[in-house]
C-alpha cells in the first residue's frame, strides 16, 4: 500500500510511500476508467465474482477512514492525501458503491514475458533472477557448503501442502547455542511478495562471504546469533508463479469452509488477534485471520520456533525485522492501537522502539512509523513478537515507494540494489540488539545485571 499521510505527531512523511501488509495488487488486469454506477453483481461462487480487482477511491484522508475502507472486506493498497486504492471482489466493490464510493478501475500487474511462453512454476523470463522455493534452497545448500562453520539450516516445520520451512543460523560458532543475544529476520509472509526471499539470500550470502574481511559482520557474527527463517509462506510463493505469469496471491494455501482458500498470515498471530478491526472474519477475504489464532500451520511454526528459543525462562531473541514489500518504510507496534503506549507497550518501550526505527530508516532512506499510524490491523507479527515474547520488532516494507517502481513485482534488475539498502540497517540493529534501550540512554536502568 502506498501511503502519504502525517503521522499523529505531527511529522510530515516523506512523499508517498508504500505498504504492503494489506493487500495485493489485482490478479487480474481490469479495465482503467471511471466506474461510478453499480454493476450487476456477477453469479455468487462465479470465478468472476471472486476475481480481485483494483480501484481508486476519491475521499479517505486519514487512519480512520482507511480503517473504515477495509472494514467493508477490501484491503486497502495504497493510500494518498485525500484517497485510496483497494483490491476488492465484485462483492465488495458494489458494496463500496452502496456506501456512496466512486471506484475507478485499474490494471493489473506486469507481465514481462519478453515474447516468451509463460514457463509454468517460474518466474516470467524478464524477471529469471528471482528464485523460485527449489532455487532458493540450493543457494542456501551451497551457502553452507561454502561456509559450514558460520551457517547451517534446520527444518522448524511444514507448510500447508507439505514443503519444508527452515530456520539459517548464522554464527562464528554455529554448532553451538552461545549465551549471546540472537536475532530474528523473517521473510515472505505474504506471497506475493518475492524481494523479500532475496533480501534473506542476500544476508545470508553478506554474513558468509563477509566474516574475516568486514568488520561489522565479522563482530557481529562473533557477539549474536542470527535467525533466518528465508520463506514462511513457500505454498503461496509458488502459487503466485504458477502458471509462469504472475497471480497477485497473497494468502497461504489452505482451505476454509465454503471454498475458498488462504488465510493471511500476518492477521493470524496470537496476540490481540481479531481484536480491533484490523482483520477480517470472512474466508475470501485479503486479510481473513483464519479460524483461530495460529490456525495457519506456517504461522504456529514460526512462533513455535521462536518460544523454542526461549532458555532458563529468557527469550534469547532480543530484536527482530519481518520484511515486506511495497512501500519503503520501518514500522514498529502496535498495529492494533492508534495509541503510542498500549498494554505492555511503556514510554520508553514505545521511544527505544522508535529511536532505532528511525535511525535505521535514515541509514536506508524509508520512512519510520508506529504501524497504525497507516491504519489499524490485529494478529501481526510484530505486535506478536513484542507484545507476547517482549522482542523488539520491527517491519521492513521495502522498495518501490510505489506502484509506479512494478509494486508488488519490482523487475529483477533492482534486486542487488535494494537488497543491499538494507545491509547498514540490518547491521544497526544487530548492534542494539544487546540493548535496544541504549538507544535512549537508559541502558544503566534496564540493561544491567
Amino acid at each position: 500500500m502506498r501511503i502519504c499521510v502525517r503521522s499523529k505527531r505531527g511529522a510530515a512523511l516523506a512523499a508517498l510511500v508504500a505498504v504492503a501488509i494489506a493487500a495485493p495488487l489485482t490478479a487480474n488486469a481490469a479495465p482503467s476508467g471511471d466506474d461510478p454506477k453499480p454493476r450487476a453483481a456477477a453469479p455468487a461462487g462465479s470465478a468472476d465474482d471472486r476475481r480481485i480487482r483494483q480501484y481508486e477511491i476519491h475521499g479517505p484522508s486519514t487512519a480512520a477512514d482507511r480503517t473504515k475502507i477495509a472494514s467493508s472486506g477490501v484491503s486497502v493498497d495504497e493510500a494518498r492525501d485525500h484517497s485510496v486504492v483497494v483490491s476488492a471482489t465484485a462483492e465488495q466493490a458494489e458494496l463500496l458503491r452502496g456506501q456512496g464510493h466512486k471506484l475507478k478501475a485499474l490494471a493489473g500487474p506486469p507481465k514481462r514475458l519478453g515474447g516468451k511462453a509463460a514457463e509454468p512454476k517460474d518466474f516470467p523470463a524478464e524477471d529469471a533472477k528471482y528464485h523460485t522455493y527449489a532455487e532458493m534452497n540450493a543457494e542456501i545448500d551451497r551457502q553452507i557448503a561454502a561456509h559450514p562453520d558460520l551457517i547451517s539450516k534446520k527444518v522448524i516445520g511444514k507448510s500447508h501442502e507439505g514443503r519444508d520451512i527452515i530456520a539459517v543460523k548464522l554464527s562464528d560458532k554455529v554448532a553451538d547455542d552461545e549465551a549471546e543475544p540472537e536475532v530474528l529476520f523473517t521473510h515472505h509472509q505474504h506471497a506475493r511478495e518475492h524481494l523479500t526471499v532475496e533480501m534473506a539470500l542476500y544476508l545470508v550470502r553478506t554474513f558468509g562471504d563477509g566474516y574475516g574481511s568486514d568488520e561489522r559482520v565479522t563482530k557481529m557474527l562473533d557477539e549474536r546469533e542470527v535467525w533466518i527463517v528465508p520463506d514462511v509462506n513457500p505454498d503461496g510463493g509458488e502459487y503466485d508463479i504458477k502458471t509462469g505469469e504472475y497471480q497477485s496471491w497473497r494468502l497461504n494455501r489452505q482451505p476454509n469452509e465454503g471454498g475458498d482458500t488462504g488465510t493471511d498470515l500476518n492477521r493470524n498471530w496470537a496476540y490481540k488477534w481479531g481484536c480491533c478491526g484490523g482483520s477480517s472474519d470472512v474466508p475470501g477475504s485479503e486479510t481473513y485471520r483464519g479460524s483461530e489464532a495460529e490456525s495457519a500451520p506456517e504461522t504456529k511454526v514460526v512462533a513455535d520456533f521462536v518460544r523454542g528459543r526461549v532458555v532458563d525462562g529468557k527469550q534469547q531473541i532480543k530484536a527482530a525485522i519481518d520484511f515486506h514489500t511495497y512501500s519503503e518504510l520501518v514500522l514498529w507496534p502496535y498495529g492494533y492501537t492508534t495509541d503510542d503506549t498500549a498494554e505492555g507497550l511503556t514510554q520508553d518501550d514505545r521511544d527505544a522502539h522508535a529511536a532505532v526505527g528511525e535511525a535505521m530508516a535514515e541509514s536506508n532512506g524509508y520512512t519510520p512509523q508506529q504501524s497504525s499510524d497507516l491504519y489499524v490491523t490485529d494478529g501481526s507479527i510484530d505486535d506478536w513478537l513484542w507484545g507476547d515474547q517482549k522482542i523488539f520488532s520491527y517491519t521492513f516494507e521495502m522498495y518501490p515507494s510505489s506502484a509506479g517502481g512494478g509494486g508488488f513485482y519490482p523487475p529483477d534488475e533492482v534486486i542487488e540494489k535494494e537488497t543491499s539498502r538494507n545491509k547498514d540497517a540490518v547491521l544497526q540493529l544487530l548492534e542494539n540488539a544487546d540493548c535496544m534501550y541504549r538507544s535512549i540512554g537508559k541502558e544503566e536502568q534496564y540493561c544491567k545485571a
